[in-house]
């Protein structure tokens, strides 16, 4: 039996696409490429990894003092330091090294200790104290110095977390109102000038686009 026109079309658009390598392809080419910078043991999965001890998990070693970093400008779609700002000798030259790094409208993620946290000094590689409005100088209508720097953020998220003590009796909620109500940001303005030493925080949580034009 010889088979009509229309089903050795089929048969043949059948054998030349395959709707799961073509779903494949479409995965593999909208990937995000994704550096954990300061990765230690605990690198990010699907990440490029990068740090300054060869004992970690890193795939660069590299002392992130030192810029440049052995990456091209616009090379990554999201950036993540987990407690690493605090270590690095020069918060203002770290964050222009990532910015360069980092595509238009790529995200950096950033988490460090509250400068509050009691748990601060126990770590003596620990160079610097952070709070809530750190990053401002990054920040277009947050500069209080515009001269500072050429990069520009935009904030995403900040949150803080408090102590366990602190945050079972919901403060933490209220610290962090502004995240779902701006207009409510003096609660956290509040906390971090008069209570911050008594209510004491735990971690920040940061995350910024990247705002640059597309080369």
């Amino acid at each position: 039996m010889v088979a009509s026109p229309q089903e050795m079309s089929g048969s043949s658009q059948n054998s030349v696409e395959n709707p799961d390598q073509k779903a494949e392809v479409e995965v593999i080419s909208v990937a995000r490429k994704l550096l954990d910078v300061g990765c230690g043991w605990n690198k990010t999965p699907g990440a490029v990894g990068m740090d300054s001890n060869p004992k970690t998990h890193a795939d660069v070693i590299h002392d992130l003092g030192i810029i440049p970093y052995p990456f091209p400008a616009n090379e990554f779609d999201e950036i993540v330091c987990s407690h690493v700002v605090e270590h690095v000798p020069d918060i203002m030259a770290f964050v222009t090294e990532l910015y360069r790094i980092a595509k238009p409208g790529a995200r950096i993620k950033i988490l460090t200790p509250h400068y509050s946290n009691p748990d601060w000094p126990s770590d003596p590689t620990h160079r610097n104290h952070l709070n809530s409005y750190s990053f401002n100088c990054f920040i277009d209508d947050r500069q209080l110095f515009p001269f500072y720097t050429e990069v520009k953020l935009k904030a995403v998220q900040t949150y803080v977390s408090l102590a366990n003590l602190w945050r079972a009796l919901g403060l933490e909620f209220i610290v962090n109102l502004d995240q779902r109500w701006p207009s409510l940001r003096f609660t956290r303005k509040f906390w971090e000038f008069y209570l911050s030493y008594i209510l004491r925080g735990k971690e920040l949580k940061f995350e910024f686009e990247v705002v640059k034009p597309v080369s």
